[in-house]
């Protein structure tokens, strides 16, 4: 998988510099710019067919209407504006503006031991596949009101340019089956961002993103990412 990752990735990246090679310029400064655009346009189009390698597979079709019998263990957290872990402490995240797609992902990923936390792994491993479409299907379907009006407008961070080509410019998802930030809780985000970092928390395309983060980027992603409109509670009716 990580070779496939390199491969895509050294591909898009000598591409860019062949195109320079190809244009002829008189001035060392003028090449230099010139080489680092290409470099910078490359950025984008590398990640983007990252995402689409290492896209989850397609989510099948959940049963609201199940999903939500299944689902009220879930909202005794997730639905409890800023309920915290009790150790280590951080809020469990907001859930409500996430796609369907996304969360299948996750919880399957706690079942699977992609992701590691006691109850969520405990309470993943007594779900099937259809137990799961089911229960991301119903979560999916509530608190989704600033996400779908768009969040944030005129939004740019220059530290957050490599996140932009999966979750979007303004932190909401570009693809269904990558997750929204926007909006989402700070010191979750920091705590995920770094289980990236240490490998507890396993998927090819973060793990490579988050190596190169130091702790004072995982900070200021956190809190840029947080301080945009998005993710809402999941508060149960």
């Amino acid at each position: 998988m990580l070779l496939r990752l390199e491969f895509a990735a050294n591909t898009l990246y000598h591409s860019a510099l062949c195109c320079s090679a190809l244009v002829a310029v008189n001035h060392k400064t003028h090449y230099n710019q010139l080489l680092m655009k290409m470099k910078s346009a490359a950025i984008p189009a590398t990640l983007l067919t990252l995402c689409a390698i290492f896209a989850p597979p397609a989510l099948a079709e959940g049963n609201i209407d199940r999903g939500k019998t299944l689902a009220y263990t879930c909202l005794g957290c997730h639905g409890i504006e800023g309920y915290r872990n009790a150790y280590p402490s951080y809020r469990v995240p907001k859930l409500g503006g996430q796609k369907a797609a996304y969360i299948a992902a996750a919880i399957k990923g706690y079942r699977d031991g992609m992701r590691t936390h006691p109850t969520m792994s405990a309470h993943a491993g007594s779900l099937s596949d259809q137990d799961i479409d089911d229960v991301a299907a119903f979560i999916a379907s509530i608190g989704t009101a600033t996400v779908a009006a768009g969040g944030s407008k005129n939004t740019n961070l220059e530290a957050a340019q490599t996140c932009v080509a999966c979750h979007g410019q303004n932190g909401i998802s570009v693809n269904p089956t990558w997750p929204t930030l926007a909006g989402q809780h700070e010191d979750y985000l920091v705590k995920a961002l770094n289980q990236y970092r240490d490998g507890t928390r396993k998927e090819a395309v973060m793990t490579q993103m988050a190596a190169a983060l130091t702790d004072a980027d995982v900070d200021l992603l956190a809190r840029y990412y947080s301080r945009l409109k998005g993710l809402e509670t999941t508060l149960p009716d």
